[in-house]
């Protein structure tokens, strides 16, 4: 692995992902199944309709900024292709951020490779952006981010964040740890903030207080029990089915008890889904990149709608935090793995069943969607247990003597 240098990783991937989009192309013109996201149409139609002066939302379907449809207006007069070499060019410099981030904490060279090879080469990744989906600009900007205030620069990042929470709404739930992070003990003005580098002996690192974490034990246990997955038009539901099957029982006995259960539903739904990441916030926002991705995690997980394309978002902050795990690959790494992966499968198996089938599988799929949420649970409970707090900065000396003498 030493022997690989990251420009041959860079070279490598790229290639592949040449090979991807041409292969996909192909696809489209012979096969039934296209290789191309049905977003990426929607994409193309509203750039031309910009191109010729119209508004892009003429487009029906078309919900994404304009910025978006600025971007690809090239698709009508270079190549249809351009957004996804645009898109699979924003998969490489994910990829470029993730280094330099490790690198400014002085992550040992060999684990910034590994890092940068979960990303690069991570079948979720690399099929998103060369099938023509934008997740990869956003997850670039959102890591820019991040790189500007580990380097001070808060007005620039502050001018990224109010540009993709613009161009995607969801990282408005980094706003808070955000606030929280700008602690003025780090931040001062004219004066970079220290950063605390990474160690290799993982023992120095102050470990997240065994109660906070026995506090997490309940909190997330309660929420396997949260139904708060929706499908519709595409999308894996957990909560629609729910109602679905409390309609039924509704149309058989105790009517008006079934009703007020709909209700109560929807009220518990909303509330798992906004104070779940707040939990998170509070306890990890010292901790930047940890805080970011657990909160992703469980902003995904707890949702009401969750596609396949959201796991991107919290894929690009995982190599960020693995080199402060102390959790082993063999056997607890692996196992996490394969039971999210089996959770997931079981998910779409029963999904597919009834979206392209008709098969009347509410039940199966309402259970399999309460196993999945329970994976994802305890998956998030096992890496917020084995993963090592670090404060990403350290208190200036100076400030420290000042507040003694206050003291």
């Amino acid at each position: 692995m030493n022997s690989l240098k990251p420009g041959s990783i860079f070279l490598i991937s790229a290639i592949f992902r040449v090979g991807l989009i041409l292969y996909g192309e192909w696809q489209d013109a012979h096969m039934e199944v296209r290789y191309t996201d049905v977003d990426y149409l929607v994409f193309s139609d509203a750039a031309s309709l910009m191109a010729s002066g119209q508004s892009p939302y003429k487009r029906t379907t078309y919900r994404y900024s304009p910025l978006l449809a600025f971007l690809l207006i090239p698709n009508s007069f270079i190549a249809a292709s351009w957004g996804k070499f645009l898109f699979s060019a924003s998969d490489l410099f994910v990829g470029l951020f993730i280094r330099i981030i490790l690198k400014q904490r002085k992550v040992p060279d060999h684990l910034c490779t590994y890092s940068m090879l979960i990303w690069l080469f991570n079948p979720f990744t690399f099929t998103i952006g060369t099938r023509g989906n934008c997740e990869p600009v956003v997850c670039a900007m959102i890591l820019w981010i991040i790189i500007c205030l580990i380097n001070g620069n808060v007005v620039q990042a502050a001018c990224w964040f109010g540009l993709i929470v613009h161009f995607r709404i969801y990282p408005i739930i980094y706003a808070l740890p955000i606030i929280l992070f700008l602690d003025p003990r780090f931040f001062q003005s004219g004066v970079k903030p220290l950063l605390c580098d990474w160690t290799s002996d993982q023992g120095k690192i102050r470990q997240i207080n065994s109660q906070v974490t026995d506090q997490f034990d309940g909190v997330f246990s309660s929420f396997v029990l949260a139904f708060s997955s929706d499908y519709m038009d595409g999308n894996f539901y957990m909560r629609h089915c729910s109602i679905i099957l409390l309609a039924q029982i509704q149309d058989i006995i105790f009517p008006s008890i079934s009703t007020i259960s709909i209700l109560t539903m929807n009220v518990i739904f909303r509330f798992w889904k906004s104070s779940s990441p707040l939990v998170l916030v509070f306890c990890f926002a010292k901790d930047l990149v940890f805080c970011f991705f657990v909160q992703t995690v469980a902003f995904v997980a707890f949702n009401k709608v969750i596609t396949a394309q959201y796991f991107v978002w919290f894929f690009c902050l995982l190599p960020l935090i693995l080199p402060w795990t102390n959790m082993k690959f063999k056997w607890q790494g692996l196992c996490c793995i394969l039971l999210w992966m089996g959770a997931q499968t079981h998910w779409l198996l029963w999904g597919y069943l009834l979206e392209f089938k008709g098969k009347n599988v509410f039940l199966q799929l309402w259970m399999a969607s309460l196993l999945f949420q329970a994976a994802n649970t305890f998956i998030l409970i096992m890496l917020i247990r084995h993963h090592n707090y670090a404060p990403v900065f350290r208190q200036h000396t100076g400030l420290k003597t000042t507040q003694k003498k206050h003291e």
